[in-house]
């Protein structure tokens, strides 16, 4: 039996693509493989776990094409992960088990084992490793931190269920409300009913009721919905102006509640603003910059510097310079 020696396994497994490289010693890439998402709570604990062997695996067989014989077991001296879905315990509990099994079946011998929650991931590669937090907010939302002590916080980020304030799906799940509120006469007009409706594909009110409770609704679809929010605000509509300001203040509130934790509000540190509304709807994004940067005085905006593999990466080959 033969084994081979790997410094270091990187792996960014988001809730889109799952990406994995293995470097050696001089840092260079000897392989590296992509797959699907990878996030449990979205395609459960078998799919999850299958994506995650897909890409390892594929990186592992471009080392294996540059060897003469086929190693059967993998010596990797420190593996990193940033796995989407770790938000609680219970989280890195299963996510951790289907690490370890993966790397078992694949005959992976791992000496220092990381698992992250892959917003920490996607921090360390937009700040390049300093002091810094991350703002996302897409789809979903949520807020990491990590300071001067390389110690991390995170805020927000708990689902559409009973979060994601201030993200994509959040602004349209307010749209549909305040479409339905100004039906039945609880709120105001507001243009976001003749722009709504025909968007999914309805001509009055009282179906996007049942396009609501029905399987045409989805957390896509209805995030779909935001872009159409911040044009009626830019044509004057109050309710749809609100509404982004809300979204506004709940993203602000998650940055300091961040900040906070960490004890970063004194203190001069990177800030980055990503995902669909952060990067398209300027009203929110500059509501978001004005309200930290009133609270926090040093903050200085930037924009991603690297992929969060990079941050991955770059996590790795820190533990490893502090063991050399």
């Amino acid at each position: 039996m033969r084994a081979v020696r790997i410094p270091l396994l990187a792996v960014d497994g988001g809730g889109t693509k799952c990406l994995a490289v293995l470097l050696d010693e001089s840092r260079r890439e000897l392989g590296s493989g992509r797959a699907g998402s990878c996030n449990y709570q979205g395609i459960g604990v078998e799919a999850a776990s299958r994506e995650l062997a897909a890409a390892i695996h594929q990186a592992l067989s471009q080392v294996q094409a540059a060897e003469a014989d086929s190693p059967t077991v993998w010596e990797v001296e420190c593996a990193v992960m940033g796995i989407a879905g770790l938000d609680t315990e219970y989280d890195r509990q299963v996510i951790t088990g289907i690490v370890r099994e993966v790397l078992a079946n694949l005959s992976i011998r791992v000496r220092h084992l990381f698992v992250e929650n892959d917003g920490f991931a996607a921090l360390l590669g937009a700040t390049s490793g300093k002091p810094g937090v991350l703002v996302i907010a897409g789809t979903g939302s949520i807020a990491y931190g990590v300071n001067e002590a390389q110690e991390s916080a995170r805020a927000g980020g708990w689902g559409h269920r009973v979060g994601d304030e201030g993200s994509g799906y959040w602004i349209g799940k307010q749209a549909i409300t305040a479409v339905l509120k100004a039906a039945d006469g609880r709120g105001e007009q507001t243009l976001l009913t003749d722009m709504l409706l025909p968007h999914v594909g309805l001509r009055q009110v009282d179906e996007l009721f049942n396009w609501t409770y029905g399987p045409h609704y989805s957390i896509e679809k209805v995030g779909e919905l935001s872009p159409l929010v911040s044009q009626a605000a830019d044509s004057g509509d109050e309710v749809a102006a609100a509404i982004l300001q809300r979204a506004a203040e709940e993203l602000y509130l998650a940055a300091r509640a961040v900040i906070e934790q960490l004890g970063m509000r004194d203190k001069s540190f990177q800030m980055i603003l990503q995902g669909g509304v952060l990067q398209n709807d300027e009203r929110v994004r500059n509501s978001v910059m004005e309200q930290v940067s009133r609270y926090a005085p040093g903050v200085v905006y930037e924009g991603a510097q690297n992929d969060p593999i990079y941050g991955v990466i770059a996590k790795g080959w820190a533990y490893l310079d502090r063991r050399s």
